[in-house]
């Protein structure tokens, strides 16, 4: 992990800390010093990735419970070759596993389901749990949210490839002959992994 990386990491940690202590505090004499602490974090997160702090403070609203990390569901789909399907994304143009943010009132399953559906045009089952992985603890890009990735093994049931606005192409690709991959969805290592997790009964890796 690079400097930039750890202090970012830091960062976020005060501000959850800050977030916490004005969720519990609000009546006390220590919210202002949560509030400050709070503050500065932005303004310390605003230096470190050359944004406005005044854009931080609308992208980051006060929380009203205790600060958790966000949660970020992807489905690895193999074929009968042993390909696995990946979609283009549009906003950087490279390739990742379908997925994206869970939307509060879905199950985690219902999520994912919902994902590999709109990005690809496929109608899917989830088989299992494949991992669980913390962001924290692999070389993406850094980012301002702290993030745990949901990875779960499903296979198609029908449709065919539809991808929605967001998706520029869906395609199969041989594990070993990859496009390049959106570093701060899915990374080569974690996909291998996810891919020989898949091969094995019974087995879920976690950070």
């Amino acid at each position: 992990m690079d400097i930039s990386s750890n202090l970012l990491n830091q960062i976020k940690k005060i501000k959850s800390l800050a977030e916490a202590g004005l969720v519990f505090n609000k009546e006390n004499y220590d919210a202002e010093r949560y509030e400050e602490l709070r503050a500065i974090s932005l303004e310390m997160m605003s230096i470190l990735a050359d944004v406005k702090v005044e854009q931080l403070s609308d992208f980051f609203l006060p929380e009203t419970d205790y600060p958790t990390p966000k949660v970020d569901v992807r489905g690895l789909i193999l074929n009968e070759k042993s390909e696995v399907l990946l979609v283009k994304e549009m906003v950087d143009g490279k390739w990742t596993l379908p997925g994206g943010w869970a939307d509060i009132g879905l199950t985690p399953k219902e999520n994912v389901l919902k994902e590999i559906e709109e990005e690809t045009g496929f109608k899917a089952e989830v088989k299992r749990l494949l991992a669980v992985l913390d962001k924290r603890e692999y070389p993406h890009p850094p980012q301002t949210h702290y993030v745990y990735k949901l990875c779960f093994l499903c296979e198609i049931t029908e449709g065919s490839f539809d991808p929605n606005f967001d998706i520029g192409e869906v395609d199969w690709f041989d594990i070993n002959d990859l496009p390049e991959l959106s570093p701060d969805r899915i990374l080569k290592e974690q996909l291998l992994n996810l891919v020989t997790i898949a091969e094995q009964d019974k087995i879920v890796y976690f950070d």
